[in-house]
């Protein structure tokens, strides 16, 4: 496959994810924000701020995280690259350069979504229409997704798209925790809302109902989010299939791997060797930090082998 090809494909997967992403932290921080007293409510925009990665960029323009600001910020604000505007736009511009390497269903969600994007105002993120909006993103981003699983001959288009997903994803999941991890030093009644707000913020509140059937408490959220197999957005999970596919490419390119897989593996052993009460024992600041800047080098060993730029 030609690198400009694969490139496109990781890319389109990176930025469907992160729409989707970024849509799932702004519902669950509104839910938090109303039930947070109102001099707290700055602490919750300051969160989802540090979890989409985005807060030095805020800070440049605004001097304070204030709803309005914040809302505007990360959905139509194409200042902000990571903004679910420009990420859909970044998306849709990918896909556009690799047309014939996606399924037609993948391609008309890409692109429909971008056509009905250009044809809302600005008043789509005010007040009561706001909740709405955020909830077309993410089905949007279901969308292409379950066409991608559904569609995709799982040849190396499919293993870059992929790619891409697995690892905006980790580093999502890496990013709303590490946000909160103050929470999740004890068990005291006053962080419950922040333990919510995590599960809530990766779709995982009947998740974690399921598989413990119990209360919230800060040890088990922190295990379903780091180090449960089962769970789509654990850490444990998106480096599997991160290594996985690494794996399959490496079978076919093993001269243009490089790092990846020693990457890629160090990232899964440390969620596959690791029990929750020592990571946050440990710190689980620390033990974050060290899945963030290893993603962050992750993705710029992917990008130098196998990517262009």
């Amino acid at each position: 496959m030609l690198a400009r090809t694969a490139d496109s494909l990781f890319w389109v997967g990176r930025y469907s994810e992160r729409a989707g992403n970024i849509a799932r932290g702004l519902s669950a921080s509104l839910r938090m924000a109303s039930l947070t007293p109102a001099e707290n409510e700055g602490g919750e925009w300051q969160a989802l701020l540090l979890a989409s990665g985005t807060e030095g960029g805020f800070r440049a323009t605004h001097p304070a995280p204030v709803a309005r600001d914040v809302v505007e910020w990360l959905t139509l604000d194409t200042a902000n690259p990571s903004s679910i505007a420009s990420c859909l736009e970044a998306a849709r511009r990918n896909a556009r350069a690799v047309r014939t390497a996606l399924t037609v269903d993948m391609w008309e969600a890409v692109n429909d979504t971008w056509i009905e994007l250009q044809r809302t105002g600005k008043d789509v993120v005010q007040d009561d229409r706001l909740a709405g909006f955020l909830d077309w993103v993410k089905s949007r981003s279901l969308a292409f997704n379950g066409a991608a699983a559904d569609t995709m001959l799982r040849d190396d288009a499919w293993r870059f798209t992929h790619l891409g997903t697995m690892l905006e994803r980790a580093d999502n999941t890496a990013r709303l925790l590490d946000a909160r991890h103050a929470a999740f030093a004890s068990n005291s009644p006053a962080h419950h809302v922040q333990w919510q707000s995590a599960l809530r913020s990766v779709s995982a509140m009947r998740a974690y109902q399921h598989v413990f059937r119990a209360r919230l408490e800060p040890t088990r959220v922190a295990e379903l989010l780091l180090l449960r197999r089962e769970m789509p957005r654990s850490l444990r999970f998106c480096y599997s299939r991160v290594d996985r596919t690494l794996a399959e490419i490496a079978a076919a390119e093993a001269s243009l791997c490089g790092d990846c897989r020693d990457l890629s593996g160090r990232l899964l052993g440390r969620c596959e060797d690791a029990r929750i009460e020592d990571i946050l024992a440990r710190g689980l600041h620390d033990f974050l930090t060290g899945a963030i800047n290893d993603n962050i080098r992750l993705g710029a060993e992917i990008g130098r082998c196998f990517l262009v730029g």
